[in-house]
């Protein structure tokens, strides 16, 4: 395990060496905050499709697809439970600050901080099934996640419930499949781009949350129980119960697969919390903190979770 757990510290620092980046863009004054704005955009509408089309750029494999379907359902009822238990443990009489802390605890950075560490220690076989997860998360962040944001404001977003269905990880992997399925590639005047573009996912994520970083305020939240009812919830209970879950079938499923999914659950809380803590008018100090508090604490407990999955599964 130890072997694991340097592998995994190993990729992680690096992944932090690029937050500090970030961080220190920040502190400098290099990149106005509308600039960030924007690469979230870059990074949410175009990086994440084309990262999604290029990984599925390969040969069919019956066996992959099995995966992919098997990934596919451990993701979505990973989801269904860890709801379930963000609901019934994360706790707070502010409705302003409940409800993006159990979006907290559901929603995991897989795409900024699971699809580096999947690439770097599973390849594009882990990345192949730690898109399918994205896809999951997209399906339940403007479907659960807006209903639970916007129940008692306004209606007007509720048009929003649409992204469910038509939202880039979904397009992307429509977008994606075909080739797979035909096992025929882009030609190389738009595959390469492609792929060049997809390529910027991880340092230009890992930037962008740097310089979020910087800007936290921690100091209100640091009494709040709850807020570390939720970090714990999602850097530690999820993915161990997913581990759990998966370790009675590990001789039957792919490891690749069932790592990936595992490296997906152990990250730390979504940027999106925050935007959406934004968007429908929730506590956003509150959003931010339990993002940037559980990115700093996910440098310890992402290795110990990675490796631990990689020694059993």
């Amino acid at each position: 395990m130890m072997d694991n757990f340097l592998a995994v510290a190993q990729q992680v620092a690096i992944l932090f060496v690029l937050i500090g980046t970030g961080a220190a863009l920040r502190k400098l004054k290099v990149i106005p905050e509308h600039a960030i704005e924007g690469l979230v955009n870059l990074l949410i509408l175009v990086v994440t499709p084309c990262l999604i089309i290029d990984v599925f750029q390969r040969p069919f494999d019956p066996s992959m697809l099995k995966g992919l379907l098997l990934a596919f359902a451990v993701a979505a009822l990973g989801h269904v439970v860890v709801i379930a238990i963000a609901s019934a443990l994360v706790r707070h009489p502010d409705a302003n600050v409940v409800r993006p802390l159990r979006m907290a605890a559901v929603f995991s950075n897989a795409g900024f901080m699971g699809l580096p560490l999947e690439q770097a220690l599973l390849g594009e076989r882990g990345v192949f099934y730690g898109v399918v997860y994205i896809v999951v998360f997209n399906l339940f962040m403007w479907s659960w996640g807006v209903r639970i944001m916007e129940n008692g404001k306004s209606k007007k977003e509720s048009f929003l419930l649409s992204h469910s269905v038509v939202n880039p990880g979904t397009v992307g992997i429509a977008c994606g499949l075909p080739f797979f399925f035909l096992s025929v590639k882009l030609p190389a005047v738009v595959g390469v781009p492609v792929h060049e573009i997809a390529t910027l996912n991880t340092p230009v994520a890992m930037i962008v949350i740097g310089y979020y970083l910087m800007g936290a305020k921690l100091a209100r939240v640091v009494k709040m129980a709850c807020v570390y009812v939720a970090t714990t919830v999602r850097l530690l209970v999820y993915p161990l119960l997913m581990i759990a879950v998966l370790y009675p079938f590990r001789h039957a499923l792919d490891r690749n697969m069932m790592l990936a999914v595992v490296i997906a659950a152990s990250a730390p809380v979504a940027a999106m919390v925050s935007m959406f803590a934004a968007k429908f008018g929730r506590d956003v100090d509150v959003s931010v903190a339990v993002v940037s508090g559980s990115t700093l604490l996910s440098i310890l407990t992402m290795p110990v979770v990675i490796a631990f999955a990689m020694s059993v599964l």
